[in-house]
């Protein structure tokens, strides 16, 4: 159980999400939303404010009169749900609300006490909104995709219950919930923020801490196919170069392979005896592949690192406008609601783990082909070359899966396009970034899932099983129950399937 209180950590934003814990919202919050829905109440009664007595964005100037101020929360709601594309996942979704809910539960939004009562009951029972990809474009925050959220939240539109799409009315008549009433500006309260794009960036680090997890051991595992030399990932080489990344991701190589019998020291080979040869036969180095992964992912982990920063800092803010401040008995118009925080993480996220997805391709293509590793068979081909084709027809598909994500990465962060009748004239388009972040990780999974695949055969192959490290044993082991040594040609897609969808689950 997490209490929504004063302060919501990302262990705790993705127990909630991820593990189904429940939430509870605690007194001091209730009081809190409570004291800021009245003091609104109060204050707005002979003043103008944003969104309460006046129209929306380049329509602010029109004074809305007492009798329509709450039909106009309705109206707003209605209209801009108006999004496009494919649904978001249920669990991106349930992420949207939680995020928005704890930001609601700061008392700077003045909306009654119901809306984050039902919020919370929404993410108890697992119902959640029907909000499409393709909506806002992320500068008066989700406004689109919101909203989905936000017509929920009146008793309208669709959500997923069960595993199905079923319309708003029967699931709260099954649940027995009841929608809320809009008081006084509850509509632009719910639609104006970044909680979209936020709880999709949290759903995202969180399975990039997975991939850059899965990429490290596949790492360690063909350094030990090779029979690599154990300096580049020791502790004195990457000592000398000062960024934490690069040397906590050597120490888990350590760490990962301290029990293998099959890394070697350098000391043992080539530093021992006269080595008098004008062609060596060991190999004196590695391909940048292999050697360089203390360099190539410790700047993804320090990016993920940050990233995930950034989230629990936007998820805990106050991303609304205008803001209430019931200390200062004031009312602040601004943008918070700007996402360009988010936008810009987002595309920093989907760069680095492009860079890990191809540095899991050039991996596979090593261990592929025979003329550079001079240790398997073409394709790793455990079956009769010419005949069987081994791995051949996978790196097609990781290959052109690399190239998209390659395409993908381009920034959204400087890609905006003025609308609203220019009121919007300079936007963060946060949501697309993170939707297409969300593909990026996807397809990282898809070619790691075909990288671990060869490694397996691979480790068949040369007969190492009892030789490699126990993390190593533990996920070859995971993998051989998915997929069985095979020589003779499979029809691959529901084994790479299966092996992604592991990934993504453990």
């Amino acid at each position: 159980m997490n209490t929504i209180n004063e302060y919501l950590s990302l262990k705790e934003f993705e127990a909630i999400i991820f593990g189904n814990q429940k939430v509870t919202i605690s007194d001091v919050v209730v009081n809190r939303v409570n004291e800021s829905f009245n003091f609104l109440k109060e204050f707005s009664g002979n003043k103008v404010i944003y969104g309460v007595n006046t129209g929306f964005g380049p329509m602010a100037q029109y004074r809305i009169k007492e009798s329509d101020q709450i039909q106009l929360q309705y109206n707003l709601i209605r209209s801009h749900s108006s999004g496009t594309g494919k649904p978001l996942s249920p669990v991106c979704a349930k992420a949207a609300i939680l995020a928005r809910l704890n930001t609601l539960s700061l008392g700077n939004s003045g909306v009654h006490p119901s809306v984050i009562n039902l919020m919370s009951e929404l993410i108890n029972r697992d119902i959640t909104p029907l909000i499409f990809e393709h909506g806002g474009v992320g500068a008066s925050g989700d406004l689109v995709q919101l909203s989905h959220l936000a017509l929920v939240l009146i008793g309208e539109g669709e959500v997923f219950y069960k595993g199905e799409r079923r319309p708003t009315p029967e699931v709260f008549e099954i649940e027995g919930l009841k929608p809320i009433q809009v008081e006084i500006r509850e509509g632009l309260a719910l639609i104006n923020g970044t909680s979209v794009m936020t709880g999709i960036g949290v759903v995202n680090v969180y399975h990039a801490k997975k991939l850059l997890d899965w990429s490290l051991k596949s790492s360690c595992a063909i350094n030990e196919l090779v029979q690599a030399y154990d300096d580049h990932f020791s502790e004195e080489l990457n000592q000398t170069k000062r960024h934490k990344g690069q040397q906590e991701v050597a120490a888990q190589m350590r760490k990962n392979l301290s029990d293998s019998t099959l890394i070697r020291k350098r000391e043992d080979h080539l530093y021992s005896g006269e080595n008098t040869e004008e062609i060596f036969k060991e190999k004196v180095q590695e391909y940048y592949s292999l050697r360089c992964v203390p360099q190539i992912l410790g700047p993804v982990l320090e990016t993920i690192n940050n990233v995930a920063s950034i989230l629990e800092d936007e998820f805990n803010s106050a991303n609304d406008n205008p803001i209430i401040d019931v200390k200062n008995k004031h009312v602040y118009h601004g943008g918070n609601f700007h996402g360009d925080y988010i936008s810009l993480e987002m595309d920093k996220l989907k760069i680095v783990i492009t860079k890990l997805t191809m540095l899991a391709e050039r991996q596979l293509n090593y261990l592929l082909n025979s003329k550079i590793n001079e240790l398997l068979p073409p394709f790793v081909n455990l079956g009769t070359l010419g005949f069987n084709f081994g791995m051949q027809g996978v790196q097609f598909t990781a290959t052109s899966t690399t190239a998209e994500s390659q395409m993908l990465s381009n920034p959204m962060y400087v890609h905006s396009i003025p609308n609203n009748n220019d009121n919007q004239d300079i936007v963060s388009m946060g949501t697309n970034s993170a939707v297409i972040t969300s593909k990026v990780i996807e397809n990282a999974f898809e070619v790691l899932a075909i990288e671990m695949i060869t490694i397996v055969q691979a480790i068949d192959y040369l007969g190492q099983k009892d030789k490699i490290s126990s993390v190593s044993r533990k996920w070859y082991d995971e993998i051989r129950n998915i997929i069985p040594t095979f020589k003779e040609d499979q029809v691959m897609y529901p084994f790479v399937q299966k092996v992604k969808d592991h990934l993504i689950n453990n």
